[in-house]
């Protein structure tokens, strides 16, 4: 699905990544116990970063990265009924290759 919005500067759309069913000993633990998935997929990318001097630093990701992002990143959003969250470039703590 294409997002409708293009985040500005150095600022990305992620939607998040569902984990799969958390167990402990063999309980499941129910959807208001569980943390908050900390991987996701690009959506939007900004243009970049502007530097003093004007111009713009290029992004390190890419629309359709998975990622890696920490457990209070970023700010939720939604947008056509779906949950995303929007954070700046250097809230990513990493890149997933998909090796």
């Amino acid at each position: 699905m294409a997002i409708k919005v293009r985040p500005l500067h150095d600022r990305i759309i992620v939607q998040r990544l569902e984990e799969e069913e958390q167990q402990v000993g063999g309980i499941i633990i129910p959807d208001t116990a569980k943390e908050k998935p900390q991987q996701g997929k690009i959506m939007a990318v900004g243009k970049g970063k502007v530097k003093e001097d004007g111009g713009i630093q290029p992004m390190d990701v890419k629309d359709g990265d998975t990622i890696l992002f920490g457990k209070y990143s970023g700010q939720e959003i939604k947008l056509d009924g779906e949950d995303y969250l929007i954070m700046r470039e250097d809230e990513v703590l990493g890149v997933v290759n998909k090796e």
